[in-house]
């Protein structure tokens, strides 16, 4: 055998190894997708969307106070962590001294590794227990923490993408150091900074450990944000470790309808992306 055909042989093996390698590791959603919708598919009615849970013994009911809490949750995280997240990604990508850059996005990447039990045992200490209650403040200020320091760090590596050429260019008309960065820079970068602020809203829909420690859950409806709250992974949790079946399968329905979430934000966030790519 001749060096270039071995050469060739190696290539092949070692390409479709790594083909194979890429389809397990892709394989593993479908797997969890296709397993979620056998065993909570049938579950998925109307009811389920808007009628309460029912009492322990009767079959049937709902998790519409779970969604909500869910959206309400998510949204106070988003008026908090985005604002913080994508403020500081300007600052780090536009205006920082690169000492001053280099600190913040190391606090950033500890910030990003702590286990969320932790983050939510800080806001129980900061906010819950001085209220003297559980509350969906709480659980969306948990959230809100976890949602900065993604943001930050990624919104920053899109904005470090716009080409030098553009800002220098706006300076060179005589625009001033801020109005080069908010009406150009960030325009150029904001299809990309909302792809971020996507995926990190659809990694904290998920979280379970904060909310356990703030918003606890409620089998009622909440209204407002001063009172504990349901969320449809508290209620996964709740009803998987319970020994009803018919919880059971709602947790499947929950879980199906949570994933289908994510995988929502996070196909829509790639739409945006793709669409930017596209443009440029």
């Amino acid at each position: 055998m001749t060096r270039n055909r071995r050469r060739r042989v190696t290539n092949t093996v070692m390409l479709g190894l790594t083909a194979c390698a890429a389809l397990a590791a892709t394989s593993i959603l479908f797997l969890i997708l296709a397993y979620l919708i056998v065993k909570g598919g049938a579950s998925i009615n109307v009811a389920f969307f808007t009628q309460l849970p029912r009492p322990v013994g009767e079959v049937g009911g709902g998790m519409g106070n779970a969604i909500v809490g869910s959206a309400k949750l998510i949204a106070i995280a988003a008026c908090l962590g985005l604002p913080l997240g994508f403020a500081t990604a300007v600052y780090l990508s536009e205006f920082a001294p690169p000492r001053v850059a280099s600190a913040i996005r190391y606090v950033l990447d500890l910030l990003n590794g702590v286990p969320s039990i932790v983050i939510g045992i800080f806001v129980y200490a900061l906010l819950v227990i001085p209220m003297r209650h559980f509350s969906t403040v709480a659980g969306g200020v948990a959230l809100g923490l976890i949602i900065i320091p993604v943001v930050g760090r990624s919104a920053e590596e899109f904005l470090r993408t716009i080409p030098s050429s553009w800002r220098e260019a706006s300076l060179a008309l005589g625009a001033t150091r801020a109005t080069t960065v908010f009406r150009v820079v960030v325009p150029a970068a904001l299809p990309a900074m909302v792809t971020a602020a996507m995926l990190a809203l659809a990694r904290v829909a998920g979280e379970t450990a904060p909310l356990l420690f703030t918003a606890l859950n409620n089998r009622f409806w909440s209204p407002g944000i001063n009172q504990p709250t349901a969320s449809l992974p508290v209620m996964i949790f709740t009803y998987a470790i319970s020994p009803y079946p018919d919880w059971h399968r709602q947790a499947w329905a929950a879980g199906l309808v949570l994933l289908a979430l994510v995988l929502a934000a996070n196909v829509a966030a790639g739409l945006v992306l793709w669409k930017r790519m596209g443009a440029g």
